[in-house]
C-alpha cells in the first residue's frame, strides 16, 4: 500500500511540474493536463471504480477556477493546492459572497446556505461515505450536481473495529473491565463463559465496501457469513448467501451476530426496531457501524435491558453526540465508541489521497472516483 501511495504522490508531483511549465497566468485548459492511469492505491487496493464517463463530457463542466473547502480541511490545503496549482482553493469561512457565487466545486461543503449562493457549483466532493445530509438538499438534484464521496476509504479500518466489538462482546470484556476497576480477580469457575467466533453465523446488513471487508475478515476466522444488499444477490465467494432487504428478518433468526453496514436512506431508516430485535436469538449480538438512525434507540435499549439480545456494540447512535442522560451509557451489555471506527492513520492517508486524486481528475476532466447515485443515496 505504501508503494501505491508513493506512485500516487509521484504522479501528483509530475502533474504539478507540468502545470508550472505552462505559460504564466494563462487560463488552464483540460488539454494542458495529461491523462494518467487510475490511482492504484485506491482502485486496486480498495476496489474504487472510475466513472465510465469523463467528467469533461458532463453538461456545464469546465476546468474549475474556484473550489470551496470545508474549514476542517485547512491542514489539507497545501497538498490539495499542489495538484491544482491554477485553481483558487478557499476555505468557505474566508470566501467572499462573490467567490462563493463563482465557485465551480466544493470539497466537504454542502450546506443549503452555500448552495443557495453557489449557483455555478458543478461538483461536490463529500468527506464521508454517508451522503444523506447532501443528497437531501434539493439543489443537488435540481442542478444535476456531480457528487462523490469517500466510499470504501475507511472500510478496512472499520472492519477491524467490528471484529474488535464482536470479540470483546463474545469474550465478556465489559464484565472483566468492571471487575478490573474494582480490583477483583474472578475465579475461573465463577467467570461467565466466553464464546468462539469460529462456527458462528454473521449477518452483514449492507454488503457494500464496509460490509464486504467485514465479511472477508469474519470468514477468515471461520464464521459462516450471510448478507443483505439492495442492489442484488451477487456477492463474493466468502459470503454463503446474499439476500434482498425483505429477507432481513429471516436471516436475522439464523445469525449469532448482526452487523449494520448500510447507508442511511429512507429504506434503511429505523429498520432495526422492536420486531427486528425480537427476531434475534437471545444469545445474539447487534453491531452498528452504519448510521445511528437505522436503529430505533428506545427499542434497542428495551432489547438490551430485557435480555431479548445478549448485547450490542455501537460506533454510531441516534442522536449524536449521545446526550449525558441517555440510558445507553449505563447498559452493562453494551460497548459504545464515539463514531471513530474509521479514525486510523491508514484510513486518513487514503482519505487524503482520494481528495487529491479526485481534485486532480476534475481539473483534468477525467473519470471521477467514488461517484454517488444521488437518487439511491449512496
Amino acid at each position: 500500500m505504501q508503494m501505491n501511495q508513493h506512485h500516487l504522490l509521484k504522479r501528483a508531483a509530475t502533474g504539478l511540474a507540468l502545470c508550472l511549465a505552462l505559460s504564466g497566468a494563462a487560463p488552464l485548459r483540460a488539454a494542458d493536463i495529461p491523462a494518467s492511469p487510475p490511482a492504484p492505491a485506491l482502485s486496486d487496493t480498495l476496489g474504487l471504480q472510475a466513472a465510465p464517463q469523463p467528467v469533461r463530457e458532463r453538461p456545464g463542466w469546465r476546468p474549475p477556477r474556484i473550489v470551496l473547502l470545508d474549514d476542517r480541511l485547512s491542514d489539507r490545503l497545501p497538498s490539495l493546492q499542489a495538484v491544482a496549482p491554477h485553481v483558487k482553493l478557499i476555505l468557505v469561512s474566508a470566501a467572499t459572497p462573490r467567490e462563493i457565487a463563482a465557485a465551480d466545486a466544493a470539497i466537504g461543503v454542502c450546506t443549503p446556505e452555500v448552495l443557495a449562493q453557489a449557483k455555478q457549483l458543478r461538483w461536490i466532493q463529500w468527506t464521508a461515505a454517508g451522503v444523506e445530509r447532501c443528497v437531501q438538499q434539493p439543489a443537488v438534484r435540481e442542478r444535476g450536481v456531480l457528487l462523490t464521496n469517500t466510499q470504501r476509504i475507511a472500510a478496512p479500518s472499520m472492519a477491524e473495529h467490528v471484529l474488535m466489538l464482536m470479540l470483546a462482546l463474545s469474550r465478556n470484556l465489559p464484565y472483566y473491565e468492571r471487575e478490573q476497576h474494582k480490583g477483583q480477580w474472578v475465579k475461573w469457575e465463577e467467570a461467565p463463559p466466553s464464546a468462539d467466533l469460529d462456527g458462528k453465523t454473521l449477518l452483514v446488513v449492507g454488503l457494500g465496501g464496509i460490509g464486504t471487508e467485514v465479511a472477508r475478515r469474519a470468514h477468515a476466522l471461520g464464521m459462516r457469513v450471510t448478507a443483505t444488499r439492495a442492489s442484488g444477490r451477487s456477492g463474493p465467494d466468502f459470503v454463503s448467501y446474499v439476500g434482498l432487504p425483505d429477507e432481513l428478518l429471516k436471516l436475522t433468526r439464523e445469525a449469532d451476530f448482526v452487523v449494520n453496514c448500510a447507508p442511511l436512506t429512507p429504506q434503511t431508516t429505523a429498520i432495526f426496531d422492536r420486531e427486528f430485535f425480537a427476531a434475534m436469538k437471545h444469545s445474539a449480538y447487534f453491531i452498528n457501524v452504519g448510521r445511528g438512525r437505522s436503529a430505533v434507540t428506545a427499542d434497542l435499549v428495551a432489547a438490551l435491558r430485557e435480555g431479548t439480545i445478549a448485547g450490542a456494540g455501537l460506533d454510531v447512535v441516534d442522536p449524536e453526540p449521545l446526550p449525558p442522560d441517555s440510558p445507553l451509557w449505563q447498559l452493562p451489555n453494551l460497548i459504545l465508541t464515539p463514531h471513530v471506527s474509521g479514525n486510523t492513520p491508514v484510513s486518513q492517508e487514503q482519505f487524503a489521497a482520494l481528495l487529491r486524486e479526485n481534485l486532480r481528475r476534475y481539473v483534468a476532466g477525467e473519470p471521477m472516483l467514488a461517484v454517488v447515485d444521488v437518487e439511491r443515496g449512496y
